[in-house]
């Protein structure tokens, strides 16, 4: 009788906020050794989406569905009009970890929960995590978990910082919640690999979120090289993707986003060219954090059986952040004692712990090169991230896939990787159906196309995706725009009026989907603000 094959570890490591082409694999000039290492002895994926915004995506990625039937239709906060808007996951799905630990998986999540339920830092004691609405990893299948709860957070002093479910404070001076993220990673794998278990790892960073929070030997490799301005930085990474073969020839950059100015008439260019440094340091150092946990792997003899994806949660984000705005909940005072300034302000140098600031609509408008618009939108600029996957047993490197893949096909993938069965049904519920499809064959140089389209809707920025055609609208209130991804990716040539009869068919099919995941038109709930 033969031997089982062997389970392979997986690790799915998702980034925040980071867009199309801010990594080296994809035309960035910033420095990512580690991920340019995996990219050349894995896969490259050109169209891999997510939903547009941090919590929907991590909904879907963790459970294999629409973020509506997981739960997070919007956001966190319980808009009350049903599960579909609770803003916690659903009882009716499962986790990859529920999943997996039948399977006899060690389940292990390190970083970025945000899937369970809103959290008042001005009420903490309002706030009970692992109870009914309050859902945690720990409880949601995750044998161990270090991290925060909420969604943004500051780096040398990160709130609903917690483990397993006790909250915790930062230890040591140079505290730096990146680099936690990959210490804790990697001690969860020595700890499994030294019990003989096979794990599933959820490494889920805040970089390179806003508050623009990094240290200075990091920010110092970058401080200088962006006065060329972000027109020079769009066009040169768009030249960079197409060199790589990640994108073709024949697909134009989009113009300027009409809110950005052009570099010639930006004022403070220093301080510009200083927060795009330190945006640029705080990917740096999750490329080293990543770097730490490949290390490990290596020094544990486990890298060629150890299965890992890389992604962003969505595009660049064109947040802005006044001293007024809804950040103010992140001030107060650093661990140091001194007060935190909060907001994009000129007259003070980005990076440091007492202050909060974005990198702001120009400079997410490069890092989403070639693609229109942002962070909570779909078109491309909000919802098109990079995919590096990487598993020396089972495909050999410099693979670059240029088929459709979406967020919802982690879990299929993982699932089929580790020869585990998703559910019918968890703790006597019934379990709504995998949406996601495994592209397991497509990285082991098999077949591999979509049979089903996708959809997307956002506070009323709706999609679909069906073969090469796009039907898109921004805002419930838009009109609908149609592309043939093939011959025009960046979005620039609307075919709806030449099209009419196939516009039609894909309004048709989001409307079904809408209807069956139970999404609440935005206007409606935009009222029932909670």
């Amino acid at each position: 009788m033969s031997e089982p094959a062997k389970r392979p570890n997986i690790i799915v490591i998702l980034v925040d906020d980071m867009g199309y082409s801010d990594i080296g694999p994809y035309g960035s000039e910033i420095r990512t050794p580690t991920l340019d290492r995996l990219a050349a002895g894995g896969a490259r994926f050109s169209q891999m989406y997510n939903c547009a915004r941090c919590c929907p995506t991590r909904a879907s990625l963790l459970t294999g569905l629409y973020p509506h039937q997981a739960g997070v239709g919007q956001m966190v906060n319980d808009r009350g009009v049903g599960p579909a808007y609770q803003g916690y996951l659903r009882d009716d799905c499962v986790t990859i970890a529920e999943a997996l630990k039948p399977a006899g998986y060690r389940t292990l999540m390190s970083g970025k929960w945000h899937v369970g339920g809103p959290y008042d830092a001005q009420r903490p004691d309002a706030w009970r995590p692992g109870t009914a609405g309050f859902p945690t990893p720990y409880t949601r299948g995750f044998d161990e978990h270090y991290g925060t709860l909420a969604g943004a957070a500051n780096y040398f002093d990160p709130y609903t910082l917690i483990h397993n479910d006790t909250f915790i404070e930062p230890t040591g001076d140079d505290y730096y919640y990146t680099d936690a993220i990959s210490e804790n990673a990697c001690r969860m794998i020595e700890a499994s690999v030294a019990d003989e278990t096979p794990f599933f790892a959820y490494v889920a960073y805040t970089a390179p979120h806003w508050p623009l929070h990094a240290f200075a030997d990091d920010i110092e490799r970058y401080r200088g090289q962006y006065r060329q301005g972000w027109d020079a930085l769009r066009t040169g990474r768009h030249e960079q993707l197409k060199g790589l073969g990640v994108l073709d020839r024949k697909w134009e950059i989009s113009p300027r986003d009409e809110s950005a100015p052009p570099w010639a008439d930006a004022a403070e260019k220093d301080w510009q060219d200083a927060r795009m440094a330190v945006y640029a340091a705080q990917i740096d150092r999750m490329d080293q954090g990543v770097g730490r946990i490949v290390a490990t792997l290596e020094r544990l003899g486990q890298l060629d059986d150890t299965l890992i994806l890389f992604l962003s949660d969505n595009g660049g984000c064109a947040e802005f952040l006044a001293e007024d705005g809804h950040v103010a909940r992140y001030g107060g005072l650093t661990r140091d004692g001194r007060p935190i300034r909060i907001g994009n302000r000129p007259d003070i140098a980005p990076g440091d712990a007492d202050t909060y600031m974005s990198y702001e609509l120009p400079w997410a408008n490069a890092s989403n090169s070639p693609f229109r618009l942002f962070k909570h939108w779909v078109h491309e600029g909000g919802i098109a991230t990079p995919l590096v996957a990487h598993w020396p047993a089972r495909f050999a490197g410099g693979a670059l896939h240029h088929q459709t893949v979406h967020v919802i096909d982690i879990m299929a993938t993982c699932l089929e990787a580790a020869g585990a069965i998703y559910p019918a049904e968890h703790h006597g519920r019934a379990v709504t159906p995998l949406e996601g499809e495994s592209f397991l064959p497509l990285l082991e140089g098999r077949s591999w196309s979509r049979q089903r389209p996708l959809f997307w809707e956002h506070e009323g920025n709706r999609a679909v995706r069906l073969g090469p055609w796009k039907l898109v609208s921004q805002d419930e209130r838009g009109q609908w725009e149609l592309y043939n991804m093939d011959e025009d990716r960046t979005e620039l040539h609307d075919l709806g009026q030449r099209e009419p009869g196939r516009l039609t068919e894909l309004q048709g099919l989001y409307e079904q989907w809408a209807q069956r995941v139970g999404v609440v038109p935005w206007d409606q709930l935009r009222r029932r603000r909670r």
